[in-house]
């Protein structure tokens, strides 16, 4: 199935999107796609419902997260070896981990607000993990049976926050408000052939920065899983933004980073594609 959310911010309805492309409308099943519904049995249940039966939404209507009430936002940094590389910055031993708030989280083709005192705006295309059953000390054999499905997740990134001012750590680099917009669908695991070849691209104007592939990833989502779920319980709900590939503005001979006007494009096969516009926070 391809679970996603429709509607104006704050009262978003639950959908999928059917065979051709349709966004079906889910409210008379079930209230919202959130930790309770992502669930294994209440997926299987889903999973009966006649898509036919169901009514289809005007496809002009916004689209928000596909998550509703995020839990936690758990991201992994520099899980990409050439990225590490373009970024100057060792392959990492054991995951980078960091987090990001929950004002972070829109809808995939919402505006990206630019922060006042932003100079080094960032983009990063990532592959997400949405937690269906809850994960605790979970061996790397069994973390697939936890993994609700996936989804596709902008990382941006504010490097001067991140970075320069970032007092050791980069929590304030990425977490700002509209810093996570996730969607458009969360794929359940069965959409998915291979989650270890999924090509990934991003283009700012037109112009493609990044064009990857998650079977680079040093650390793959069944790993990361159990990793993380040594030192905290993952919930259903909670979603895990699992690095990025080469490519990002502070890569580039010379920099390049975001300014208000700028549109992004991004997309990971099989889970869709995102289109955003920067915008001054006013």
């Amino acid at each position: 199935m391809k679970l996603m959310r429709f509607g104006p911010k704050g009262q978003e309805k639950p959908g999928l999107i059917d065979v051709d492309g349709n966004i079906r409308d889910l409210s008379s099943i079930v209230d919202d796609i959130t930790g309770s519904q992502l669930l294994p049995e209440k997926l299987a249940e889903l999973s009966k419902v006649n898509i036919d039966s169901l009514p289809i939404v005007d496809s002009n209507v916004r689209i928000g997260s596909c998550v509703g009430s995020v839990g936690k936002f758990i991201c992994i940094g520099l899980n990409y070896a050439d990225h590490a590389a373009e970024a100057n910055m060792p392959i990492p031993e054991e995951p980078v981990v960091f987090t990001k708030w929950s004002s972070a989280v829109c809808g995939p083709n919402d505006n990206i607000v630019k922060p006042r005192n932003s100079i080094k705006m960032d983009w990063e295309v990532e592959l997400g993990i949405v937690i269906g059953k809850a994960a605790k000390y979970v061996d790397e054999a069994d973390a697939e049976e936890h993994i609700a499905g996936y989804c596709l997740i902008n990382d941006v990134s504010e490097r001067h926050f991140q970075l320069d001012i970032s007092g050791g750590q980069w929590d304030k680099g990425k977490g700002s408000d509209t810093f996570g917009p996730i969607g458009p669908w969360l794929a359940t695991r069965e959409e998915i052939e291979d989650v270890h070849n999924l090509g990934m691209k991003l283009s700012v104007n037109g112009k493609t920065y990044q064009n990857g592939n998650t079977k680079t990833m040093i650390f793959k989502p069944a790993f990361i899983v159990s990793y993380l779920s040594q030192f905290v319980t993952l919930e259903p709900g909670d979603v895990i933004s699992t690095g990025t590939p080469p490519g990002v503005g502070m890569g580039q001979t010379p920099e390049v980073f975001l300014n208000v006007g700028d549109k992004i494009t991004l997309s990971i096969d099989s889970l869709g594609q995102q289109n955003q516009e920067v915008v001054a926070d006013i």
